[in-house]
């Protein structure tokens, strides 16, 4: 079957040229090129993309003045775990994307650490298009009516995708241009930067999928967010759901920390143990952080740390803490570094 996909795109990309027609050939050979990176061979895929970098292609790097505004993002194959009702949303963009429904602006809000960026990037991934990231530290300018200008550049350069259907445009916290018009705090600059972006999203090609993200949805002005087809939030986790996102979180961290022992019945006491529990972002970083300041001649070292990191005590852990809380003898050896002969002393004491 692979083998035939190949030939077809051959032959396209014979008929595009015999037609002159170089969107479609272009299409097809960015599809080879995916195809090659697919089945391991990277090098011939860059190869194709730096013959195609040499005319009117998207690829911010084929020109240092090209495409100032935008960042190629690297998509990586980690998996992300979603609730139920955050990652049904996400299926349906994926879904109306893929059926051309005429649905192609998308909104993610949340807190920060919610995954609103990390879905953007699966979602590239899923639907093989590449990502491109709108930096917005380089679209806001000090002088008078710049910021607007930039902006109304920006969005001439998405409309003018040669393959709109390969890429994803990403705008994370727009919010830095697009907050409410009318607030007093808001100078008048930012206001028509907002009122240009309003314009540019009516006049957006239907073809171009874009994801914007926002922390700020509640001072998000609310004539933009009507620009948007879907708004999705993603400030629906369940303690629950926090509790399985760290436990796929570790899953995935044990694989590249070949020393640190798997003791998943000890990690999520540690885990439920938190008062107030971290969205996914801050609970990679404490995972991580553990295993990576870890002892790594020590299996469970990283648990020890875990622990110290979510239930800071300032001192030497108390055992009758520990035992109150449901930790057994073994785990308390662990957390604590004593010995279990030791352990069981001093809980008699």
């Amino acid at each position: 079957m692979k083998e035939n996909i190949r030939k077809r795109n051959i032959l396209n990309l014979i008929k595009y040229h015999a037609e002159n027609n170089d969107p479609g050939f272009r299409t097809e050979a960015y599809d080879i090129a995916r195809y090659f990176d697919r089945v391991g061979d990277p090098q011939l895929a860059e190869y194709i993309m730096a013959l195609l970098s040499g005319t009117n292609t998207f690829v911010p790097q084929t020109s240092e003045h090209s495409l100032p505004f935008f960042k190629k993002v690297t998509l990586s194959g980690d998996s992300l775990p979603l609730p139920t009702p955050i990652k049904n949303d996400i299926m349906g963009v994926i879904n109306s994307i893929t059926h051309n429904a005429g649905i192609n602006k998308f909104l993610f809000q949340g807190e920060p650490g919610t995954g609103k960026t990390e879905t953007a990037k699966q979602i590239a991934r899923i639907l093989e298009r590449e990502l491109y990231l709108v930096d917005f530290d380089g679209v806001v300018d000090s002088k008078l009516g710049q910021t607007t200008k930039n902006i109304g550049e920006v969005f001439q350069q998405i409309n003018d995708v040669p393959n709109p259907d390969s890429v994803v445009i990403l705008l994370d916290e727009i919010d830095s241009i697009a907050l409410d018009r009318v607030n007093s705090n808001d100078i008048r600059e930012m206001g028509r930067a907002t009122s240009s972006v309003l314009k540019a999203l009516d006049n957006l090609d239907a073809r171009v999928v874009l994801i914007a993200t926002t922390n700020l949805y509640k001072e998000f002005d609310k004539a933009l967010a009507r620009r948007f087809d879907s708004t999705i939030n993603f400030n629906r986790y369940k303690r629950e759901d926090l509790i399985e996102v760290a436990e796929t979180i570790l899953n995935e961290l044990l694989v590249k920390f070949k020393s640190a022992g798997r003791n998943m019945r000890l990690f999520k006491k540690i885990i439920s143990g938190i008062g107030d529990m971290p969205y996914p972002g801050d609970l990679k970083n404490v995972i991580k952080t553990s295993l990576a300041f870890s002892d790594p001649t020590s299996e469970y070292d990283y648990l020890k740390k875990l622990y110290e990191n979510v239930h800071p005590v300032g001192g030497d852990i108390d055992l009758s803490t520990l035992k109150k809380d449901g930790f057994t003898v073994r785990e308390i050896e662990i957390l604590t570094g004593k010995s279990k002969s030791q352990v069981s002393r001093d809980l008699q004491a």
